[in-house]
């Protein structure tokens, strides 16, 4: 071999100066450098971050991905996927276009539909300058009070209008409004946070369990699991343990969580923090949703006076933002979402009581469901169970909206009926006559006017396959489509499956085909329910047959099928009610 021209000079080879893949940015890492600070580079920062770098660019571009990436010590893959996932993450790559500076975000629920969105998008699509404004349809906002809803920047405007949206983006009004709220001070003046120093000082917690039992609370979110049971189920697995505060209220037609957060926090603060002192929790998340940027910004100030006084240690409780995805109000979800992946519910067992955050037992609570532990722990369990109404004992906080005079939260006997609930919402709203109504989100379906006799409260609408879930009703009226209602319910569902399982991917969107036709072909449509129910991994997909199934069984007329034999609730019913 010559020995001037060894084999490095000699060879024909193409060698590569870099590795395969995206490459590194130099002024991409400075600036998400820059943005991160000293935070840790924790993976389950992951969406955090994501958050930090879409509120500071409007977007997520590759190069900003690929640096975050390398900050965090993942694969660009991993940190795409996840940021993929969320709907209010906006990735651009190479050469793409970033959207623009302002975007406007239409909901498009049941309630909001009802109220004209459709109409209002269209007008706001084609008045504003799209290469200013982007117009989105979105999920249901939480604010179905105030229907039609959207959301300018993080600004919600309520009874939205195309000139309440041209006024707000002339002012550049774009911010949460923060609404008046009990703050600490004012809670601790009230007693409030004197039981959890009971408690810590020499609190018995099987005690605090038992009468959370006798007061016959159950999760608030929409499983209704005996609240008093979980914390045993906790402690029987080995420490280090975590608490889970589960704020992702996506049911469409909900909004009692935002309500009380919005005018009391420190309830499900102080009942967050007896929970976690009864399972020895050693860290505290609250995973609330996006959609709630006021709350969030409440949130996030009240815990740093908790820290402050000295009531909560710094770093006890994390508050994690969510971005969009419905799923995520499903427990497992909720969890891979707060470990910063997809949030795609979990195969069980194990349950999360015994495997849940970062492997460890976990104790997941509701929000409404830690308000009222703090109330019963304060109270006595009188608070909640010494009410009864037609054989049902305790209270229920119904979200209330569609046709109905004053939508809105009400704090009923949870033996209340549809007409009680209607009668406290200041009955039907003008010129509208009772005709349907949906008990508990689109995963309970849709009821007619004629069963107007049953409470509205745990077990009692199963026989009717429906259930009270998180308590979200929405009324319609003489003036609406029971058909058209469905095949919202069965839009979000398909919009919102996280697609992990083939029978609720495919079984959304083939229901959405079908429930187009103006005659339905029911016997494929109950085969297409039977195979989602039997085998959807979780209750996103077990339940959205329901609208299918009960708008077949009361409303066959409106879908081109036979009208069946009314087998519950009659005219004479209705009537015996006084609607």
């Amino acid at each position: 071999m010559d020995a001037d021209k060894g084999v490095w000079r000699s060879g024909g080879g193409r060698g590569r100066g870099t590795p395969k893949g995206r490459q590194l940015d130099d002024a991409a890492a400075s600036e998400v450098r820059g943005l991160l600070g000293d935070r840790p580079r924790r993976r389950d920062l992951l969406i955090e971050f994501l958050h930090v770098l879409q509120d500071a660019h409007g977007h997520l571009s590759a190069a900003h991905l690929r640096a975050l990436a390398e900050e965090l010590r993942l694969s660009m893959a991993e940190v795409w996927e996840v940021a993929s996932f969320y709907a209010h993450f906006d990735l651009v790559k190479e050469g793409g276009a970033a959207p623009p500076a302002l975007t406007i975000r239409v909901c498009d629920s049941l309630s909001c539909e009802l109220a004209g969105a459709g109409a209002l998008q269209a007008a706001l699509a084609d008045g504003l300058d799209p290469a200013e404004v982007r117009v989105l349809r979105a999920p249901c906002m939480g604010r179905c009070d105030a229907a039609p809803v959207l959301e300018l920047g993080h600004n919600h405007i309520d009874h939205a209008t195309p000139a309440k949206v041209r006024a707000a983006i002339a002012a550049g009004d774009t911010r949460a409004h923060v609404p008046d709220y009990e703050d600490l001070a004012a809670y601790r003046a009230g007693g409030g946070y004197g039981m959890l120093a009971d408690l810590r000082a020499g609190g018995d917690w099987e005690a605090v369990q038992a009468r959370v039992a006798a007061s016959g609370l159950r999760g608030l979110g929409g499983a209704g699991f005996p609240s008093g049971r979980k914390w045993g189920f906790v402690r029987a697995h080995p420490g280090p343990r975590y608490l889970a505060v589960n704020g992702d209220e996506g049911e469409p037609g909900t909004f009692k969580d935002r309500y009380y957060l919005e005018r009391a926090p420190h309830l499900m603060l102080e009942g967050m923090l007896i929970a976690a002192w009864a399972v020895e929790a050693a860290r505290c998340y609250i995973y609330m949703r996006d959609e709630y940027p006021a709350v969030l910004e409440i949130l996030a100030t009240e815990i740093a006076a908790l820290e402050a006084a000295g009531i909560a240690g710094r770093g006890d409780i994390e508050l994690r933002r969510g971005a969009g995805a419905y799923i995520c109000g499903e427990e497992s979800a909720m969890l891979e979402s707060i470990e910063g992946k997809r949030g795609l519910p979990r195969h069980r067992p194990p349950y999360v009581a015994e495997t849940g955050l970062f492997g460890r037992p976990t104790l997941v609570h509701n929000v409404e469901t830690l308000h009222w532990i703090a109330r019963v722990c304060r109270e006595g369990p009188d608070c909640l169970n010494a009410t009864e109404k037609n054989g049902r004992v305790g209270l229920r906080s119904y979200s209330v909206s569609g046709r109905v005079a004053e939508p809105g939260v009400y704090l009923l006997p949870a033996g209340s009926t549809i007409l009680d609930i209607i009668a406290a919402a200041g009955g039907m709203a003008d010129g509208h006559v009772f005709k349907a109504y949906q008990p508990g989100g689109p995963s309970s379906g849709l009821l007619p006017a004629t069963i107007c006799d049953v409470a509205l409260d745990f077990d009692t609408l199963q026989p009717l396959g429906s259930f009270i879930g998180s308590a979200a009703v929405v009324v319609l009226s003489d003036r609406d489509s029971a058909k058209a209602a469905a095949l919202n319910m069965l839009r979000f569902f398909e919009d919102e499956s996280c697609g992990q399982c083939t029978p609720c991917r495919v079984g959304c969107e083939k229901a959405v085909k079908l429930m187009q036709a103006d005659h339905w072909d029911a016997p494929l449509l109950e085969e297409l329910c039977q195979a989602m129910a039997d085998a959807s991994i979780c209750g996103l997909g077990q339940a959205a047959p329901n609208p299918i199934r009960l708008t077949m069984r009361h409303f066959a007329a409106e879908v081109g099928l036979p009208e069946p034999a009314r087998g519950y609730g009659t005219q004479q019913s209705l009537e015996r009610s006084g609607a």
